[in-house]
């Protein structure tokens, strides 16, 4: 498998994961062109392996409490 092969392939299963998450929660699809969205992306990609999402707590709070 070429290199442009493998980087398609994850694009895809990214697009795939993300799609099911957006759907399992009845998040509109258009919410893809909030301007939260890439940067939430870049941010993932940038993300050391093992890194563990963020608890409902922090999300409630202390992170948003930060912006």
């Amino acid at each position: 498998m070429t290199l442009k092969g493998m980087v398609k392939g994850t694009r895809n299963m990214l697009g795939r994961y993300i799609g099911k998450w957006f759907y399992d929660k009845r998040i509109h699809f258009d919410a893809v062109n909030s301007p939260y969205f890439p940067p939430m992306v870049n941010a993932i990609q940038r993300a050391e392996p093992g890194v563990k999402p963020s608890t409902t707590y922090q999300l409630n709070g202390p992170l948003l409490d930060e912006e």
